[in-house]
């Protein structure tokens, strides 16, 4: 029997090899298919990351379509926004709507044609019939069966109509839809779950689904089985809310005469109180993290590890090792729990990992959004930038938390209320900034270790502890209580501008 894991495909154009008695074909493809309604939800997000994923691991092909089918609530500018996702992600697709390929179009508004030819060949084979019934009479057959406790789907009425009788009616223009004709002597629609192993639908459960609307359009799971088919998708990765829809799809395929791909359902993502995370429980958005200041390689990591795991310990892990060992014998079949302090220390550790150079490229765009800095003067700073960036990557989780640790260094600001009331408001603290600003009127050359020589002796010649000597010296400099090292931001904001910050706050220190 062949390995459900194995790629399979019908693409390219039918080269194939035997494996287990059976014919397999040797090329992976698989897609991820976001609707434009919104921007991209982690959730979907974590689905194009899988999918990504085990097309690189097999050597296969990412497609990226677009099911825009939805008038009211698709836009273009939700398209660029997933695409912009996407790119911001590197998760880098073959085919798709704005890079093209060989089974585009990419967007299902454009495959009108491919949904009506795949009608046809329905027609033919005999497999769908037209349905008369009015939306009235549908809900009212479904309160009538909802009453007896029966079969709540289609009672087939339309199916008995007898073929001229039906043409008759269509030929005088009378509105119908086409449905599936669900074929009843056939046994339980079964698959083999590539995550949840085998699924079982009774084809008694099954209704005769509708194909195509009144009005000529098809039908989600009409639309996405002619995709699947028509794009050669060997692979269906996908949340686990589609589960009820396969066993359609898999007759959608039957009877156009198609081998249906490998399904594989993704459990849903929770929330800490586990509920299906929505809104509620904050940022759901990959745009929404990017602005938060989290790097993509940190998200595109904890997004891998809500589901999948490479050895049950192993945190971190960089797109190469996603890559080379991604595998969906690894999925789990349980929710996973969105945790934001998890991937908030996750983003910190790759914040760290960072060289200085690495991290100016992220700091200089955050610095000049919030008009501390301009780009003309980047060139000019950069040894100072440089100096500046592991000081600050140490200290930091996310990008955005740059602008208020490093503040006080392009622009005067006012000493919190907060820090004056917890240091500076200390009986003695006047004391400490008069003999700091007396010792750091001495120091020759102006750097941290220089600094640090002068200040370090006034603790003991005080009579003070420690905290309190620093802590009153860095509210006075920086404003607050938390900032980079103080003797390095001492050097990063010069001597004179150091001592007149250190003069302006002795008036509110306590004696």
């Amino acid at each position: 029997m062949r390995d459900r894991h194995r790629p399979r495909e019908v693409a390219p154009e039918s080269s194939t090899t035997e494996h287990g008695g059976m014919s397999v074909t040797e090329h992976v493809r698989v897609r991820f298919a976001p609707s434009p309604t919104g921007h991209l939800h982690i959730g979907g997000a974590r689905t194009a990351v899988y999918n990504w994923a085990f097309a690189r691991r097999h050597g296969g092909t990412f497609v990226l379509r677009i099911e825009d089918t939805d008038p009211e609530r698709s836009t273009e500018e939700n398209t660029q926004a997933i695409l912009r996702a996407m790119e911001w992600l590197g998760l880098d697709h073959d085919e798709g709507p704005d890079v093209g390929g060989p089974y585009g179009p990419y967007r299902q508004t454009e495959r009108a044609h491919l949904y009506a030819d795949a009608l046809e060949r329905l027609k033919e084979r005999g497999s769908v019939y037209p349905c008369f019934c009015t939306p009235e009479e549908l809900e009212r057959k479904r309160e009538e069966a909802r009453a007896r406790g029966g079969f709540a789907g289609y009672d087939r009425t339309c199916r008995l109509i007898p073929q001229e009788e039906a043409q008759r009616r269509i030929e005088s223009g009378e509105p119908h839809t086409w449905r599936l004709k669900v074929p009843l002597e056939r046994g339980d629609v079964v698959f083999d779950d590539l995550v949840r192993g085998e699924m079982r639908f009774p084809i008694s459960a099954i209704d005769d689904l509708i194909v195509v609307r009144s009005d000529g359009t098809p039908t989600y799971n009409f639309a996405v089985a002619v995709d699947d088919a028509t794009m050669r998708i060997t692979h269906v990765i996908r949340g686990d809310d589609h589960i009820s829809n396969t066993p359609k799809q898999i007759l959608i395929y039957e009877a156009l005469g198609l081998e249906p791909p490998e399904f594989a359902h993704l459990s849903m993502i929770w929330g800490p109180d586990g509920k299906r995370l929505s809104k509620r429980h904050g940022a759901t958005s990959v745009e929404a993290y990017r602005e938060m200041g989290y790097l993509p390689v940190a998200l595109l990591n904890y997004l891998a590890l809500l589901g999948w795991s490479l050895d049950g310990e192993t945190t971190v892990i960089d797109r190469d090792t996603l890559v080379a060992n991604f595998s969906l014998e690894r999925v789990s079949r349980n929710p996973a729990i969105f945790d934001a302090e998890k991937l908030e220390w996750l983003n910190g550790v790759y914040i760290r990992q960072m060289s200085a150079e690495e991290f100016v490229e992220r700091m200089v765009p955050v610095l000049v959004e919030a008009g501390l800095l301009r780009a003309e003067e980047v060139a000019a700073r950069r040894e100072w930038l440089l100096a500046l960036a592991p000081l600050v990557s140490e200290r930091i989780k996310r990008l955005d938390e740059i602008v208020a640790m490093v503040r006080f260094l392009f622009e005067d600001v006012a000493i919190d209320d907060r820090a004056r009331e917890a240091v500076l408001a200390k009986p003695g603290a006047a004391t400490a900034l008069a003999a700091a600003r007396e010792a750091l009127s001495g120091v020759a050359s102006w750097d941290a270790p220089s600094i640090e020589a002068a200040l370090r002796p006034l603790p003991e010649r005080l009579g003070m502890k420690p905290k309190a000597v620093f802590q009153a010296l860095r509210v006075a400099v920086t404003g607050t209580t938390v900032s980079p090292p103080l003797f390095e931001s001492l050097e990063l904001l010069g001597r004179e501008r150091s001592l007149a910050r250190i003069e302006a706050a002795q008036p509110l220190a306590a004696e």
